[in-house]
């Protein structure tokens, strides 16, 4: 049997954190649109919560281990190209982590009860907007990941 190490160890924890962060996202984008058709709004807002449990925790594990990825791969020595993609990804990271702060921002309690039924169709548009943006350059970094 091949001995398990601590490259594979941090490499697995960023696949990990991947696999939720980028997986879930995809997963919710298939679910979500049948439970708004089926189910009562408090039962989505609770899987989309609950989901942001373990999302957000995911995110920090791929930050952590991306960390420990470059420094295990001692970055200042690599290639133009190498680092040309790399921050590529990292773009791709922070617009994924802003793309879904902000539709938990749009989805979250700030809209009152003397909003308008405009502010609320705006803001429900914003929150999907965002959360697609988010999937989309999570998708992206992850395929840059890839490349890496």
């Amino acid at each position: 049997m091949i001995p398990i190490t601590v490259d594979h160890l941090r490499v697995y924890l960023h696949l990990l954190g991947a696999t939720v962060w980028v997986g879930g996202q995809i997963a919710l984008a298939g679910v979500v649109p049948v439970l708004r058709r089926h189910a009562d709004p408090t039962v989505v807002r609770a899987v989309a919560r609950r989901f942001q449990m373990l999302a957000w925790p995911a995110f920090a594990l791929l930050l952590a281990t991306g960390v420990w990825n470059l420094v295990a791969i001692n970055v200042a020595d690599q290639a133009g190209a190498f680092l040309a993609t790399l921050m590529v990804k990292l773009v791709l990271v922070a617009l994924s982590g802003l793309g879904a702060a902000a539709h938990a921002f749009f989805t979250g309690p700030a809209v009152s009860a003397a909003a308008t039924e405009a502010d609320q169709r705006r803001r429900r548009a914003l929150s999907g907007a965002t959360a697609g943006l988010g999937l989309l350059f999570a998708v992206a970094a992850a395929l840059f990941g890839v490349q890496l």
